[in-house]
């Protein structure tokens, strides 16, 4: 890494400034998909180490901030970091998880509908950043970790959801190999003419490419299920179930089943008897709050 990379200001790189609003867009997106509601989400830049910028922003006690490294390639060594003071975090996932029909959230359940809201929202971003480089991008193996103590250039990110005051802002941080690597991209720079000079290449630039990830993935096997209904027992008349016993379920003749695919709610539909089997001819495909309520 030459001294170069290490000076780079996150404001200065064209690109990135573009990564963050289309990743700021998508949480908002992934938000408003999980509650029914759509927030405000505004970002901006910041100078300084994380206590200075913690400090001008008002984002809570450092030990109480929720961080998530998600690593990226190809290349190697490009990371984004997402900090939560816990009051957002707490916020948005105990939202999410009310929306799905849950009366009581535990904070432990919170943070993991947290880090599935960032996980989301990264991947949007990650694809994004494949449009920049003219390659697929994929996400590695995050984890929950600080970022680099060196850091000096942040983004900090505002959330405010109808009728609540703003929530303390979420911090972001590109490492110096990923500002590097987008300030110039190497693979958009070979796959296509140079450009006039001083011209970056940017998020418009791109040409689409096929997903070779995409082509395997639409080639997996998913188990399919379909529910009749369920009920509820007590012990004792479980152990008094045998050969004959009736269990009335939770759903009428007439109403429709439901179809899982992976124990996932997907659609609704009749059952028909097709050359002897028994089928389901969808009528209804769930909406996405059906199928939320369905992973708890």
């Amino acid at each position: 890494m030459s001294a170069d990379d290490k000076d780079l200001k996150l404001m200065s790189v064209e690109n990135a400034r573009a990564l963050l609003s289309q990743w700021s867009d998508s949480l908002a997106q992934v938000l408003e998909s999980m509650t029914d509601q759509r927030p405000r989400v505004e970002w901006q830049g910041a100078s300084g180490s994380f206590a200075e910028v913690a400090g001008s922003n008002v984002l809570g006690p450092p030990d109480e901030m929720l961080w998530w490294e998600q690593p990226l390639q190809p290349p190697a060594g490009m990371t984004i970091w997402v900090g939560a003071p816990r009051t957002t975090w707490e916020y948005a996932g105990t939202l999410t998880l009310k929306a799905a029909g849950l009366e009581t959230v535990e904070s432990a359940e919170a943070r993991n509908t947290w880090f599935e809201i960032v996980g989301q929202s990264l991947s949007t971003l990650s694809r994004s950043l494949g449009s920049v480089l003219g390659c697929e991008v994929t996400r590695e193996n995050g984890a929950e970790h600080p970022p680099e103590p060196e850091l000096q250039e942040w983004a900090t990110v505002s959330l405010k959801f109808k009728d609540q005051e703003s929530l303390p802002a979420l911090l972001v941080a590109f490492n110096s190999r990923l500002l590097s690597i987008i300030a110039e991209p190497p693979m958009a720079a070979e796959a296509s003419p140079a450009p006039p000079q001083n011209h970056v290449v940017g998020l418009t630039d791109a040409v689409p490419i096929n997903s070779r990830t995409m082509d395997l993935l639409l080639d997996v096997d998913l188990p399919v299920s379909i529910s009749f209904g369920k009920a509820r027992l007590p012990m004792k008349d479980v152990l008094k179930l045998t050969t004959g016993s009736i269990v009335e379920l939770n759903r009428g003749v007439n109403e429709q089943v439901e179809v899982l695919v992976n124990q996932c709610l997907i659609a609704r539909g009749e059952v028909v008897v097709v050359d002897g089997n028994y089928g389901v001819r969808i009528q209804e495909i769930a909406s996405r709050m059906d199928r939320i309520r369905t992973l708890r």
